[in-house]
C-alpha cells in the first residue's frame, strides 16, 4: 500500500480512522528550520473536526506531539514523526455494516483487492488521514517562507454556489472558506439545507501560490502540473483538477490563449496568466493556480442500493458522525498538499545545474 509522496522532502503518513493514532514521517527537511508544534496545530486546527455546524460533529482535538527531528525549536535534519492520538472513537455505528460495502466508498475495492478490509469509517481509505498530510504542510510552509512563496486557498463552489467577488481576508472569516461574505452565507444554507435531508454537497477549492521561484518541475513525466494532478487527485473526495484557465481554454483561440511576455523590474512576466504559473511543465514565475473538483460527502442516511460481501442485494443507510460538505474541510488539506510538493520540487531543483 503506497503511502509515501515525495523525492527529497518526502512525508509517509500512516494510521486508521478508529485506530488508536494517526501519525506522519517527514524525511528530507533541512536542518535550520525553525519549528513548533504550535506551528503545526494552526494548520491542523483548520481540518479537523467538529469545528463548525457544517464539519462532522466528532470531537478530535488532533493535538500534534513531535516525537523526533526538532530539538530546541530547530530541525535537525533527522527524520521528523508526528503522531496524533484518536481520542473519540465510536465504532458502534459500523457494525451494522460490516460485511456491506457503501455505495461511494472505498468499501468494495479495498476488500477486492486485499481480500480484508477495515469497516470502522473506512480505515485507511479515511480522509482521517489527511491529518499526516496538513502536519507536513506546515512544515512545508517553513521551507517555502525562506523562499518567499506562500499557499492559501478557499471555497469556489458549494452545491453549484459560486463565488462572484475576492476578498482574501473574508476566507477565514466564515465557515465555509470562502473569499465572497454573501456567496458564504449561501453556502451555509444549501449546506444545512443538504443536511436536514440526510444528504450532502459537494464542490470546488481553488489553491493558490505566490513567489513561486522559476524552475520548478522535472520534465518530461515529472512535470509541475503532473505532479500537481497527482497530489490534489491522492486526496479522498477529489475526482478532477484543473491548472490555469483549465477546460476553459478549450473554448478559446490560441491568441486568446497564450500569455504574452514582458519584462518588468528585470525579470520576465507574463501579461495573463491562462497557464496558472507553468510552461512546458516548468513554473514560470507568477502564480500556481489549481482547482480541484470534490465530491459529496459518500456517508448519507438514505436508503442506498448496495451488496455485502456474499455478493447478496442489500439496502443501507449509513449512520455515524459524517461532514454534510468536506469542501471547507479539503481547504487545507489542497493547501498542504500543494506546499508539500513545491518544497519538494525547491530541493530537488539545487540539483539542476552547476553554477
Amino acid at each position: 500500500m503506497a503511502s509515501t509522496f515525495g523525492t527529497i522532502f518526502q512525508l509517509t503518513t500512516w494510521g486508521e480512522s478508529h485506530g488508536p493514532a494517526l501519525g506522519a514521517v517527514i524525511q528530507g527537511c533541512p536542518a535550520g528550520v525553525a519549528l513548533t508544534e504550535d506551528d503545526i496545530q494552526s494548520q491542523l486546527d483548520r481540518r479537523r473536526v467538529g469545528q463548525s455546524k457544517v464539519t462532522s460533529p466528532r470531537n478530535e482535538g488532533d493535538r500534534v506531539t513531535i516525537l523526533s527531528g526538532v530539538f530546541e525549536g530547530v530541525t535537525t535534519g533527522a527524520p521528523i514523526s508526528l503522531i496524533t492520538y484518536n481520542k473519540d472513537v465510536d465504532s458502534s455505528k459500523y457494525e451494522a455494516i460490516r460485511d456491506v460495502f457503501r455505495p461511494g466508498h472505498a468499501d468494495y475495492t479495498y476488500w477486492a483487492k486485499y481480500g480484508h478490509r477495515d469497516h470502522r469509517g473506512g480505515g485507511r481509505s479515511s480522509a482521517r488521514e489527511t491529518w499526516g498530510r496538513v502536519a507536513a504542510g506546515a512544515i512545508a510552509r517553513r521551507i517555502l517562507a525562506v523562499a518567499g512563496c506562500e499557499v492559501y486557498g478557499f471555497a469556489r463552489e458549494i452545491g453549484g454556489i459560486a463565488m462572484e467577488t475576492f476578498d482574501r481576508d473574508e476566507i477565514e472569516r466564515n465557515i465555509v472558506r470562502c473569499p465572497d461574505a454573501a456567496a458564504a452565507d449561501r453556502m451555509v444554507t444549501a449546506i444545512e439545507m443538504a443536511k436536514a435531508d440526510h444528504d450532502s454537497l459537494g464542490g470546488v477549492v481553488e489553491v493558490h501560490a505566490t513567489g513561486v521561484p522559476v524552475g520548478l518541475g522535472e520534465p518530461t513525466f515529472d512535470k509541475l502540473d503532473a505532479l500537481i494532478g497527482q497530489a490534489m487527485l491522492s486526496i479522498p473526495a477529489v475526482k478532477g483538477v484543473e491548472i490555469g484557465s483549465g477546460f476553459a481554454v478549450t473554448r478559446s483561440r490560441g491568441s486568446e490563449a497564450n500569455d504574452a511576455f514582458l519584462v518588468e523590474d528585470g525579470r520576465v512576466r507574463t501579461l495573463t496568466n491562462n497557464g496558472g504559473g507553468i510552461l512546458g511543465g516548468i513554473s514560470t514565475g507568477e502564480d500556481l493556480v489549481v482547482r480541484i473538483a470534490v465530491k459529496p460527502t459518500s456517508s448519507v442516511a438514505r436508503p442506498q442500493q448496495t451488496v455485502d460481501t456474499d455478493l447478496q442485494p442489500r439496502t443501507i443507510v449509513v449512520e455515524g458522525r459524517h461532514d454534510p460538505s468536506v469542501v471547507p474541510r479539503a481547504v487545507p488539506v489542497a493547501e498542504a498538499m500543494l506546499a508539500i510538493l513545491l518544497a519538494d520540487l525547491t530541493l530537488l531543483n539545487r540539483s539542476a545545474r552547476l553554477g
